[in-house]
C-alpha cells in the first residue's frame, strides 16, 4: 500500500474517531501529522512545523478575540434586535435576507471570510432569538457568500477568470457569476424547505408573536448593561470597530487576523474594566480543532497525496467523466484545505477538459468552481469555524457534528448537482 493511500485512510479514520468519541479532532490531526510526517514519510520536524497554519491561527484568534469583546459589550444583541424589528417579525424573510446580504457584499468585492465575519454573529443571534435553525441560517450565509464570490471583483472570480484568460480558454466573468448564483440559489432554496422553511411560512403569525416577545423578554445571553443602558457610547465604538475592520482588511489590504487583533486591542484599551473573562469565552476548542486537522492536510500535501489524486484524474479518457471527477476532488479537498488554493491550481489540472471542443469551458469551470466552494460550510474551514464560534442555543459539539454531516452531504451530492446542471444538462448560454 502506497504512502498516499495510507495518508488518505488515516484522514478517514480521524473523522470516524472524532465522530464517535468525544475527542478533539485537532489532537488526532496533530498526532497523525507527527506519525505520517516524521515516522512514516521521513519528513523533518521543521517540515512538519511548517505545515501548521499560522495565518489561519492568527485569523481565527484575532476574529474571535475581537468579537468576544463586541459580544460582551452587548452591541450584537442590539443589532440582532434591530434586525428583527427591521423585518417586523417576518421571520420567514430572515434566511433570505442573510442570503441577499452575503451575496451583495461578496459581489461587491468583499472577501468571503470578511462577509461571514460581519454576518455570522448577527445572523446566529437572530436565529436563536427567532427560533430559526442555526444550520439553515449558516447555510444561507455561506450559499449567499459563494453566489457572489465569483464576481469579477472578488478574489475567487479574479483567480478563475485570470487563469482562464492566461491560458487562452474561452471564459465569461458575467456568465460565471450568473451560473454560480443560479447554483447556490438553488441549494439555498432546497435548504430553506428541508430545514424548516415551510414551518416558518405556515406558522408566520405565531412566529411573529414569538419574535415580538423575544425582543422584550430578557434573554440570559443579553448583558445587564444592555437592559439598563440600551445604546451607549462604548457600544457605538464597538459597532464602529466592525466597520474599521472592514476598512483595514479591504481598503488597506491588511491581514484580517492582525487587523481584528488591533481593533480588539483598541476596544480593550478604551474600556479595560469590561475585559474580564474575554479570553475565557473564546472558542479555544474550535481553534485547536481547525489548526490540528489543517496541519495534517498540509502534511498530506507535502508527501504528494494531492499530486497522486491529480495523476489519477489525468488518466481518465472521457471528458464528461473527468469533469465529474475533478468536481468531486475539488469538493473533497476544499472541505479540508484552501478553496482559494485549489481554484488557483485546478485550471492547469483541468486544462485538457477545458480545451475539449465537445464541452463548454464556461460550464465546465462553473461546475468545478461551484463544487469546490459549496463545502466552505465545513467546520474545518475558516468560515465554518466562525459559524461554530458564534452559534447560540445549541451545544458546540452538536453543531460541529451538524456542520460536518452537512459538509459530507454537500461533498456527496454538491459536485454531482453542479456537474448535472452545467455539464450534462447545460445552460442555454
Amino acid at each position: 500500500m502506497s504512502i498516499e493511500v495510507i495518508a488518505i485512510l488515516i484522514l478517514l479514520i480521524i473523522f470516524i474517531i472524532g465522530a464517535i468519541l468525544p475527542i478533539n479532532i485537532g489532537v488526532l490531526g496533530l498526532a497523525a501529522a507527527f506519525i505520517v510526517g516524521i515516522q512514516i514519510s521521513g519528513l523533518s520536524k521543521e517540515e512538519v512545523y511548517s505545515a501548521f497554519p499560522v495565518e489561519l491561527f492568527i485569523f481565527i484568534v484575532g476574529i474571535t478575540y475581537m468579537f468576544a469583546i463586541i459580544q460582551k459589550s452587548g452591541v450584537i444583541d442590539l443589532i440582532a434586535d434591530g434586525g428583527l424589528r427591521l423585518v417586523k417579525g417576518n421571520v420567514v424573510v430572515i434566511p433570505w435576507l442573510m442570503f441577499a446580504l452575503s451575496s451583495i457584499l461578496a459581489s461587491a468585492g468583499t472577501y468571503g471570510i470578511a462577509v461571514v465575519t460581519l454576518l455570522a454573529p448577527i445572523a446566529l443571534k437572530i436565529a436563536h432569538k427567532s427560533n430559526i435553525s442555526p444550520l439553515m441560517i449558516s447555510i444561507m450565509i455561506i450559499m449567499g457568500m459563494q453566489a457572489g464570490s465569483f464576481s469579477p471583483l472578488n478574489i475567487f472570480g479574479v483567480i478563475v477568470n485570470g487563469g482562464m484568460q492566461t491560458r487562452g480558454l474561452e471564459h465569461s466573468p458575467a456568465l460565471l457569476l450568473l451560473n454560480c448564483f443560479i447554483y447556490f440559489g438553488l441549494v439555498a432554496l432546497i435548504t430553506f424547505f428541508l430545514l424548516g422553511g415551510l414551518r416558518l411560512v405556515k406558522q408566520q403569525s405565531t412566529a411573529m408573536e414569538f419574535v415580538a416577545a423575544s425582543i422584550e423578554v430578557t434573554n440570559g445571553n443579553i448583558s445587564t448593561e444592555k437592559q439598563k443602558d440600551g445604546f451607549t457610547v462604548y457600544k457605538g465604538i464597538c459597532l464602529a470597530g466592525i466597520g474599521v475592520l472592514g476598512i483595514l482588511s479591504i481598503g488597506f489590504d491588511m491581514n484580517l487576523g492582525f487587523a481584528a487583533i488591533l481593533v480588539g486591542l483598541v476596544l480593550a484599551l478604551i474600556s479595560p474594566s469590561k475585559q474580564d473573562g474575554v479570553l475565557k469565552v473564546m472558542p479555544w476548542g474550535v481553534i485547536f480543532l481547525v489548526t490540528g486537522i489543517v496541519t495534517y492536510v498540509g502534511i498530506m500535501e507535502k508527501i504528494g497525496v494531492m499530486d497522486y489524486v491529480t495523476a489519477m484524474i489525468a488518466n481518465l479518457g472521457n471528458p464528461v467523466l473527468a469533469t465529474l471527477v475533478v468536481s468531486y476532488v475539488g469538493g473533497f479537498v476544499s472541505a479540508f484545505a484552501s478553496t482559494t488554493g485549489f481554484l488557483a491550481s485546478v485550471i492547469p489540472i483541468a486544462e485538457p477538459v477545458l480545451m475539449d471542443p465537445s464541452l463548454s469551458s464556461i460550464n465546465v469551470i462553473s461546475a468545478i468552481s461551484a463544487s469546490s466552494s459549496i463545502v466552505d460550510l465545513s467546520p474545518l474551514s475558516s468560515a465554518g469555524a466562525l459559524l461554530l464560534a458564534n452559534v447560540q442555543g445549541i451545544k458546540e459539539r452538536v453543531f460541529f457534528r451538524q456542520l460536518l454531516i452537512t459538509t459530507g452531504i454537500f461533498i456527496a451530492f454538491g459536485p454531482g448537482l453542479a456537474w448535472l446542471l452545467f455539464v450534462v444538462i447545460g445552460t442555454p448560454w
